[in-house]
């Protein structure tokens, strides 16, 4: 994936010089409250400190992940899962609480006091239960090491850190987003606590009779996941499994060692067909809240707008923004605000939240038959072209900024806003969310037969095997259940 510079993040915040509203106009901790009926072994009571830490921070979590994932078939699945597991632990006095995040990124970490986490893009990733037991085993394994204590001087300096950030910044969204991710950071633990924690996982879940090989196996799917991601861009990487967790072929050799103190491989369950049926129409990707992401194409079904990037760019759809990078640098930032409509356009662009505005260049004009406005701003070396629409009682920025020299803006500019429209209602109904759909392979069916059954992705024969463990030349054969990727 391009990924945004740093130096383009800061200059695509920092043209906001006043506090705006997104697509989410800010995140309550009170809208994000613990789920009344979450997936739990049992109550989380021991380590009363630890777990007030972890439990302040939960509303946080739920915010960055897109909220707790509700589905009871899946949910029954993984408690049946963490239900083993806390057996074969040791650790009779240790509870824990699982949560299923709401968001396509791959990652499960644990907080204090036995707060674990999945994401349902994790859940998309592994092929059997013993390898959600490998990834759970594992977050398991640093609570009962005990690394949250070993983490509170971490602690400490990130609540200084939070603090400073809070008054500077004041409420805006680079804040909640800087504190947030601190928070996350408590999540993280140190390469030789990973190994240690990977020793645990797989004595736990060796002895619960699962496939103590799939530790490794999943590791090396974590590994292609990276390649795959690489190439096609994802969601925020900084979010994902492999922004926390040291990923080496020396660890996956590790893990094989650990593995063969058990038997040879084929010792254990992996209890695929149990795990197929939970993650079977889980939700993949994008949320319909949050838009939909296809190719090049951003489309909002509650919103009812689109606009499509020019060739070469990744779009990166998050719960505050849409984002998106190209070739040398240029990048695009799409949100909304509510504006009251006795404000003209070209009153709100000189209204003082564009930094470095250059109010000779504002003007009006229209969209695909929508009233809009235009201007440039130029800031910390960046340039900027700005584009307010207004369409459906909203209006909605896309900001594109590009190296003060450079020429590529107003290209880029020009050929993103050119784009964007609103959406029919049938254009708009049309719109399904993608889901995991379990099927059986049949007689005479190829792999590039079932890759041509998935909607909505790119590179669908790549992501097919990903997603089905495929090694090289692997293949599959009839009667063969696997996870495809549709809108039906």
């Amino acid at each position: 994936m391009r990924k945004l510079p740093r130096a383009l993040l800061v200059a695509l915040a920092a043209v906001f010089v006043s506090s705006c509203t997104t697509l989410d106009p800010g995140i309550s901790e009170q809208a994000f409250v613990p789920s009344a009926n979450p997936v739990t072994v049992d109550s989380v009571t021991r380590n009363d400190r630890m777990v007030e830490l972890a439990r302040a921070q939960h509303p946080r979590i739920l915010a960055t992940y897109g909220g707790e994932y509700s589905d009871p078939k899946l949910e029954r699945m993984v408690a049946k899962v963490v239900g083993s597991l806390t057996v074969a632990a040791g650790y009779p006095d240790q509870t824990y609480q699982i949560t299923i995040l709401n968001s396509p990124n791959v990652n499960a970490f644990a907080l204090p006091g036995g707060f674990l986490y999945v994401t349902r893009g994790l859940l998309a990733l592994a092929n059997d239960s013993a390898e959600l037991a490998a990834v759970i085993a594992h977050e398991m394994g640093h609570v009962t090491a005990n690394h949250g204590v070993q983490r509170q001087q971490k602690e400490a300096e990130e609540q200084l850190a939070s603090r400073v950030v809070s008054d500077v910044l004041s409420e805006s969204q680079i804040a909640r987003a800087a504190v947030v991710r601190g928070k996350l950071r408590l999540a993280q633990f140190s390469r030789n606590q990973e190994l240690e924690a990977d020793a645990v996982g797989i004595k736990t879940i060796g002895n619960a009779g699962y496939d103590p090989f799939s530790a490794a196996r999943f590791l090396q799917s974590m590994a292609s996941y990276a390649d795959f991601r690489s190439v096609s861009g994802a969601t925020d990487a900084s979010l994902d499994f492999l922004a926390s967790h040291p990923n080496a072929p020396q660890r996956i050799e590790l893990a094989q060692r650990h593995a063969r103190q058990f038997g040879a491989p084929g010792v254990g369950t992996r209890d695929r067909d149990s795990f197929l049926e939970g993650v079977d129409g889980m939700l993949f990707g994008d949320t319909p809240e949050e838009g939909y992401v296809r190719g090049r194409a951003f489309l909002h079904p509650t919103l009812g707008v689109t606009f499509t990037v020019p060739e070469g760019f990744v779009i990166d759809n998050s719960a505050s923004a849409v984002t998106a990078a190209g070739p040398g640098d240029v990048a695009i930032r799409f949100d909304g605000v509510a504006l009251d409509r006795n404000i003209t356009l070209e009153n709100y662009l000189r209204s003082g939240w564009v930094a470095g505005l250059d109010a000779g260049s504002v003007r009006t004009t229209s969209v695909n038959g929508q009233e809009a406005a235009v201007a440039l701003a130029r800031a910390d070396g960046w340039q900027f072209h700005i584009a307010v629409v207004r369409a459906g009682g909203q209006v909605y920025r896309l900001l594109t900024a590009a190296p003060a020299q450079a020429n590529t803006l107003q290209p880029a500019a020009q050929s993103v806003l050119a784009s964007f429209k609103v959406l029919s209602e049938a254009e708009k109904r049309s719109l399904k969310p993608l889901r995991v759909r379990v099927v059986t392979v049949k007689p005479g069916e190829t792999l590039g037969m079932l890759a041509a059954r998935m909607k909505g992705v790119g590179r669908a024969f790549d992501l097919f095997r990903l997603l089905n463990a495929l090694p090289p030349g692997g293949t599959v054969s009839a009667g063969d259940r696997v996870k495809i990727i549709t809108d039906e």
